[in-house]
């Protein structure tokens, strides 16, 4: 059983994102967070907020992720999706608020929940 429509749907969406907010060509870019023993990586690009969880078997809930902007954020994509074949474990209706604190030499941090093996994009608004 190939799922190549999967993968498609991906593709199409990631696109999509690209459309809206020109990541790809951006020039600001910051990795936020590297974290070799709970395998996730952060990084904002294109007034986005990137993370991913390459954990095999670790979810993490109320994960601390620095942030440059102050405010609210929404998920604008998530690997995790039905759509995508995931297992639809992050709810984007949930509005993530950041906290005044430094967090990774960012001056603001955001707690998100992260499945394993799952990425899922942030946008600011």
């Amino acid at each position: 059983n190939l799922r190549y429509k999967y993968l498609y749907r991906f593709d199409r969406a990631m696109v999509h994102l690209e459309r809206q907010h020109h990541w790809l060509s951006a020039h600001d870019q910051w990795v936020t967070l590297k974290h070799n023993d709970d395998k996730v990586l952060a990084f904002e690009r294109g007034g986005l907020v990137w993370i991913f969880n390459f954990h095999p078997t670790n979810s993490y809930t109320d994960y601390r992720v620095g942030v440059a902007w102050a405010g609210k954020y929404n998920v604008a994509l998530c690997t995790d999706d039905a759509e995508f074949l995931g297992h639809s474990r992050i709810d984007a209706s949930v509005d993530h608020f950041s906290t005044p604190m430094e967090w990774n030499a960012r001056p603001n941090y955001i707690q998100v929940y992260l499945p394993a093996r799952t990425a899922v994009v942030l946008k600011h608004d």
